[in-house]
């Protein structure tokens, strides 16, 4: 039962495609309702739920743009009468030579990956405390978030911070009961990592790096996610747990 997400309603963000999807389906799993943020197309999250019998209730937003986060949020929990747990998924990548890397990219970069995280980990806090309820904040970080990377260094600024935010908040809202931790993915298949997985000379290094000798899928997300949503979690604070088969390992 320690597992259970009955009754629980989970905000988790990014979740239309790749990691995000896997990490809904697996909360609906586990018996939480999923308020699925996205400015792209929620339906077959929605549908993919509905199929595994969870509820999942869609809310477009722009989380570069802090008004919208704001709004979103008030009316989330003005439709739902409350908020357990926030998974802050979200993320956009942009490859390019730290030379000639766009200060406008960098802008978007930095306010979806962490700015929206830091808001919504903010507005979370105080509903939990609001509320004398022991909520849970999980975010997804990075191998880049210890890694240099090459070519994606507003990436891996902006999952760097996601680390630090992590840890600082997992320090302040501790006495409060409230958790915050994160995940790492390693190299997932996914959208965002299609053109790599697609070309061999650019996939060669990775594959020979994982120990478990393959890419990761949105689907082994599902348990580490209900993890750390959950209560049999609720004297880890301040983690980030990897979730790349071995690769940061090696």
């Amino acid at each position: 039962m320690s597992f259970s997400l009955s009754g629980m309603n989970i905000v988790v963000t990014g979740c239309a495609t790749g990691i995000g999807q896997g990490i809904a389906l697996g909360l609906c799993k586990a018996g939480a309702a999923i308020l699925a943020l996205d400015i792209a197309d929620l339906s077959k999250t929605c549908r993919l739920i509905k199929e595994a019998g969870g509820v999942c209730r869609p809310y477009r937003v722009d989380l570069a743009d802090s008004a919208q986060i704001d709004a979103v949020f008030r009316r989330a929990v003005e439709e739902n009468g409350h908020i357990d747990a926030l998974f802050n998924n979200a993320g956009m990548q942009h490859r390019e030579s730290v030379l000639t890397y766009p200060e406008a990219v960098l802008d978007k970069v930095l306010a979806v990956n962490f700015k929206s995280a830091y808001l919504l980990s903010q507005k979370a806090a105080n509903h939990f405390k609001a509320r004398g309820y022991k909520g849970k904040i999980i975010n997804t970080a990075s191998l880049f978030s210890t890694f240099g990377g090459v070519d994606v260094s507003g990436y891996t600024c902006s999952k760097g911070a996601i680390l630090s935010l992590t840890r600082a908040l997992s320090n302040e809202l501790a006495p409060s009961g409230i958790c915050v931790n994160a995940i790492a993915p390693g190299y997932i298949r996914t959208e965002l990592t299609q053109s790599i997985y697609e070309d061999p000379q650019k996939r060669r290094p990775m594959d020979e790096r994982i120990p478990m000798g393959r890419w990761g899928t949105p689907q082994d997300f599902e348990g580490v996610a209900v993890f750390l949503a959950s209560s049999a979690s609720d004297y880890i604070t301040g983690a980030m747990i990897p979730v790349d088969g071995g690769y940061t390992a090696r």
